[in-house]
């Protein structure tokens, strides 16, 4: 016994040591130091984002509160009006001179670059981004502030890490850091922005990423509430479930809070399609959106910014039910408006708006049938507010536990699992998509084939190529086969179809500048195994601890 003592440190030692130098090895008390430096960066430019839309909106409603609604009806009514148009002519000039795609940046640009598309998330851009977002909501414009902090706080994170020349993984997990360092910041939801940052933007909850995304996501919450304060976003009664034989009635509501879904981004495809194909200057594309946004405002400013103040009115059982049917139509029109006309901004904050008039009109008509058994309208108004959110986003585990953190309703758990459940089932039956991934699709990116797909539509021939050798012509004419030709910019997908195709084991490559000219030859052996690497480092990211 004595001596299995003596040994026992060796023992241990021995253990220990190749775990150790394996962690050290893997980067991560780099990883772990960058994520808590990154987590404060991003809260503070989240706070100042903030504070941004507060200084705008003084100027225009002479108040920083976010109970817009209440402000806005002591002002004249041209004042009113003339808020969203004077912002949109700002954004207008902002867009025309100052943002290359004459449009701000949101979540689905931080999904496309976390999937290679080749892009990365230029810093200058994002901070022009925000500042136009920012200058959009304080200005009335109707939209949530979340899509552009999380683009903000992930291109911060995507400059640091070219700065520090990490590898693809460690962007990855560090561009993660930044989003769940902006979620946690904006909305006082820690969980909620860990969570979001795995299932929305990396895709998987591999160990590797996990610890630096918690400890980006604390550091950002702490300085946040050194800030602001511990409080949660929406202020509702302690309410109970009256009887477990509501349960149906709120798989009932999952269902009406999938078609709200539904309508609400049909609602966004179809304005985003008319403004596509309507021809006016880019100046006076957000003018013209601010109008109409400004005359839905005359009759109903609960539809200005992000909205909180009415949203918090229906979590406190303080609207009509004809109100709040009126309010779901308004505000879906006016954020439909506004994002075609492309003021900044996002969809979250619509959604938790559009879910809580929902589960609050379907909480008061459910009290009239049956009377003795339907718990509050307030109580539906959460539970609505996660329904319809966790399908716009396709975040259903996220979505979930932000509406928690947001309204401290940790007691209704089990009622707003199955309405969000049964919200996402529905609405991809009906729809298939987010709207995240409804906008990658726009751009050509597809996600929800799976990642075999998306590898061979984002990897270019230049990738695997050979280049053209001492003794290969220059010019393609001068080959001595006629062979069909692939371009430095076509997909590995084109590539391999046009090998399967014609039998082809090597195929000339013409040059980006010169189609006439060889710029290599591209390899159907060597595609195959570029295609196989790929998918094996997608894979592995997902799976490494």
């Amino acid at each position: 016994m004595p001596e299995i003592i003596r040994r026992l440190p060796n023992i241990l030692l021995k253990w220990v040591e190749p775990n150790l130098r394996a962690w050290l090895g893997s980067h991560q008390p780099q990883m772990w130091l960058l994520a808590l430096v990154a987590g404060l960066a991003v809260s503070a430019a989240s706070i100042v984002f903030r504070e941004t839309i507060g200084w705008v909106q003084l100027a225009w409603l002479g108040s920083t509160s976010e109970r817009v609604a209440s402000i806005a009806r002591e002002l004249p009514w041209y004042m009113l009006f003339l808020g969203p148009v004077g912002g949109g002519l700002l954004v207008g000039i902002i867009l025309r001179y100052l943002l290359p795609a004459r449009r701000t940046y949101a979540v689905a640009d931080v999904i496309e670059t976390r999937a290679g598309s080749g892009r990365s998330l230029g810093l200058r851009d994002a901070l022009v981004s925000a500042g136009t977002t920012a200058l959009s909501l304080g200005a009335g414009a109707s939209a949530g502030r979340e899509g552009p902090v999380v683009h903000l706080g992930a291109a911060v994170a995507d400059a640091t890490g070219r700065f520090l020349r990490l590898p693809d993984w460690g962007r990855r997990t560090l561009m993660g850091c930044g989003v769940a360092a902006a979620i946690s910041a904006s909305f006082n939801a820690p969980i909620a922005g860990v969570l979001f940052a795995h299932e929305v933007i990396l895709g998987h909850y591999a160990m590797r990423a996990f610890v630096p995304i918690v400890l980006a996501s604390v550091s950002g919450t702490i300085l946040s509430r050194l800030w602001f304060g511990d409080v949660a976003a929406f202020t509702i009664p302690g309410y109970q479930i009256t009887s477990l034989w509501e349960f149906p009635a709120f798989a009932l509501l999952g269902l009406v809070c999938a078609l709200v879904s539904v309508l609400f981004q049909f609602s966004l495809m179809a304005a985003d399609y008319v403004a596509r194909n309507v021809t006016i200057p880019i100046v006076l594309r957000p003018v013209i959106g601010g109008v109409a946004v400004g005359a839905i405002a005359l009759a109903f400013p609960q539809v200005l910014g992000v909205g909180y103040e009415a949203t918090d009115q229906a979590l406190r059982n303080e609207l009509s039910l004809g109100l709040m049917l009126m309010l779901l139509v308004a505000k879906t029109a006016a954020t439909a408006i506004t994002l075609a006309s492309r003021f900044g901004g996002g969809i979250f904050s619509p959604s938790l708006y559009l879910g809580a008039m929902a589960g609050g009109a379907f909480g008061l008509i459910a009290a009239s049938v049956f009377p003795d058994m339907a718990s509050s309208e307030g109580l539906y108004s959460i539970l609505g507010m996660g329904a319809v959110a966790a399908a716009v986003l396709g975040a259903p585990i996220s979505t979930t536990v932000m509406v928690f953190e947001l309204t401290g309703g940790y007691a209704l758990s089990i009622a707003l699992l199955l309405a969000v459940s049964v919200s996402n089932g529905i609405n991809n039956a009906l729809h298939g998509h987010s709207f995240f991934h409804w906008q990658l699709e726009m751009r050509g990116v597809f996600l929800r084939e799976g990642p075999h797909m998306h590898v061979v539509r984002v990897r270019r021939v230049r990738d695997f190529m050979t280049p053209r050798g001492e003794s290969d012509p220059q010019d393609l004419s001068e080959l001595s086969e006629e062979l069909p030709v692939l371009r430095e910019g076509d997909t590995l997908e084109h590539a391999l179809r046009l090998f399967d195709k014609g039998g082809y084991d090597r195929l000339p490559v013409a040059s980006a500048g010169d189609a006439k000219k060889l710029a290599g030859w591209a390899s159907q052996v060597h595609a195959l195994r570029y295609f196989n690497s790929a998918l094996i480092e997608e894979s592995r990211e997902a799976h490494l601890h």
